[in-house]
């Protein structure tokens, strides 16, 4: 069903009637988007060890390259409208690829580098998500723009910020260097 320059589909608008638009949202940017999502977060509740967390990671790494190329794509076909989107989208893969560097290349304060990019990134997809479709969702769409930002980050940066001090490799190495 579409309504002037938008489709709705399941009661959510979708800024477009481009069949090339709707066919990178739903066949690409929707399904990556979740993979991310669960990836993600199984990654980060994994045992911090070879084997499951970092496969997990990797794949969540290379889906995020995906969803953020998918995300350009149609950021670029309504450019006036998206560029914040991509800005955002750019900022999440940037986090995940410094947190991935950091890891591989075993950069000074790795673990930290790693902890935090990658963790960033997580929250900054959900941000993306959340100001494109929040004024859609129930609850959301109750709430000032602003959230959109607030609670992702708000949930997210304390998450951070206890991996930063709770994880073994982190207290190890503070308590090496002391």
């Amino acid at each position: 069903m579409t309504g002037g320059e938008t489709t709705i589909v399941a009661g959510i608008e979708i800024p477009s009637t481009d069949p090339v638009f709707l066919t990178v949202v739903f066949a690409l940017h929707i399904p990556l988007g979740i993979a991310c999502v669960g990836v993600g977060a199984l990654a980060m509740l994994s045992e911090k060890r070879r084997g499951r967390h970092s496969r997990l990671g990797t794949i969540y790494f290379w889906c995020l390259l995906a969803l953020f190329a998918s995300a350009t794509f149609l950021s670029l076909m309504r450019w006036a409208d998206n560029y914040h989107l991509f800005m955002i989208g750019a900022m999440s893969f940037a986090s995940a690829w410094g947190g991935r560097a950091a890891l591989r290349r075993r950069w000074r304060d790795w673990i930290r580098l790693h902890i935090t990019g990658m963790g960033l990134s997580y929250i900054l997809m959900l941000v993306a998500f959340y100001v494109d479709n929040g004024k859609q969702l129930p609850i959301w769409k109750e709430l000032p723009h602003f959230t959109y930002w607030a609670i992702p980050l708000a949930v997210g940066i304390p998450l951070i910020v206890r991996a930063l001090l709770r994880h073994p490799l982190v207290r190890a190495r503070t308590e090496f260097s002391r």
